[in-house]
């Protein structure tokens, strides 16, 4: 199958959707800034298959770094999942800064683009490849307390679409797999009451269904599928 980078993949929906394309056969690299501990035990879950390569992908150096030591260890990159993710504040307007804005737009810009930029020969090398882009129901609800974190995530689509559009001819995908809100570790004892009730399918997802979502975009199956946004949140944005 290759090889697929998931960002961000030491825990949380990371960790899932590399185990969930490991069982589709890809060789998964698990990349993480920190959590080492978190990263090795998910690469122990999946086995062989799998790699795990620390760096910061809102780094330019780290990130060709990085890639260069994926090369050495699983090939060329076919598949790049882009997961990775901060500290999410709520503050309102008026304390929300610039420098509050850039701290999202370095995850949901600035890093695609790093990546971008640092697998692109090999995808024009195999004359295909494939970018998903995790993104958020929060740019189409526009959460208040937000803005930050949700421009940044309507930017990161924005992303998407200009990419598939400019990629397409080199047989390369885009698309963007936007979560309701899933709940993970960090999320242990939030109150879900009120979300749930305005989800038409009655009840909260789960990390598998994200990973699912990304493992179809990935498959030869969704080779003519690009430029698109897959809501994985029950119904909560249907319009």
């Amino acid at each position: 199958m290759g090889c697929a980078l998931v960002t961000g993949a030491s825990r949380g929906l990371g960790a899932v959707i590399a185990e969930r394309l490991a069982a589709d056969g890809w060789t998964v690299v698990v990349n993480y800034a920190n959590d080492t501990a978190g990263a090795t035990a998910v690469a122990d879950r999946i086995g062989r298959a799998a790699h795990v390569v620390r760096f910061d992908v809102t780094d330019e150096e780290a990130v060709r770094r990085g890639v260069a030591e994926i090369r050495e260890k699983a090939g060329p990159i076919s598949v790049v999942v882009n997961n990775a993710t901060g500290p999410q504040p709520m503050m309102p307007i008026e304390k929300q800064t610039w420098d509050d804005h850039l701290d999202q737009l370095r995850f949901f810009v600035k890093a695609p683009l790093l990546l971008l930029h640092a697998v692109l020969l090999d995808f024009r090398a195999a004359g295909e490849g494939r970018v998903i882009n995790i993104g958020s129901e929060v740019a189409d609800l526009g959460n208040v307390d937000f803005g930050h974190y949700v421009s940044a995530k309507a930017a990161m689509h924005g992303l998407t679409r200009s990419w598939a559009r400019e990629l397409g001819p080199l047989g390369i995908t885009v698309n963007t797999v936007e979560p309701g809100w899933i709940p993970v570790e960090r999320h242990a004892g939030d109150d879900v009451s009120d979300y749930v009730t305005k989800v038409p399918l009655g009840h909260m997802g789960v990390p598998v269904d994200v990973a699912e979502a990304v493992a179809f975009l990935a498959s030869p199956g969704a080779k003519f599928i690009t430029g698109q946004r897959l809501a994985v949140n029950g119904g909560n944005t249907m319009s």
